[in-house]
């Protein structure tokens, strides 16, 4: 039997893996969640999803699934959480910006939503905040494969 998760996640790993003809390396991180994977060994990618068909989306973290992305940031060069919204798109948070909706300390339950109307790029809000831009579709798998990564993201933040 196919599991839920086997179908959200598989929509990830296959557009990174058709991405721009970049070669791809995965491998699932060792946890009890099977949400996390290495990709090209230095990369932490954690993927939630939503089964909702429309806006908003909302994504629940457990304090053990942010105590699981903290702790593959301290082990990776880079961290990005993925949260597919149904078959709308996947919206992708490198660390940084996900530490602006959820902070340092992990509350026993924290959300993240998601809301986008037609034509238009995701608000992002979680429980310890909101981004102070949208994300777009298309930057997802952009994003992760970017050289310059952690400067262009973190400039924007600031």
């Amino acid at each position: 039997m196919i599991k839920e998760f086997e179908f959200y996640h598989g929509v990830v790993l296959s557009k990174l893996v058709h991405y721009d003809g970049n070669e791809v390396k995965i491998k699932l991180y060792p946890s009890p969640t099977n949400a996390s994977y290495i990709l090209n060994n230095n990369i932490g990618l954690y993927i939630k999803h939503s089964t909702k068909r429309m806006s908003p989306w909302r994504f629940t973290f457990q304090r053990d699934h942010q105590d699981e992305i903290a702790e593959m940031a301290k082990r990776q060069s880079e961290m990005f959480l993925l949260l597919v919204c149904g078959e709308d798109g996947i919206v992708v948070l490198n660390f940084q910006e996900l530490k602006v909706i959820l902070d340092h300390f992990h509350q026993e339950t924290e959300w993240i939503s998601a809301t986008r109307t037609k034509n238009t790029e995701y608000t992002i809000k979680g429980s310890d905040g909101k981004l102070k831009y949208k994300v777009g579709k298309k930057d997802f798998p952009r994003k992760i494969f970017s050289m310059n990564n952690s400067i262009d993201y973190l400039q924007v933040a600031l």
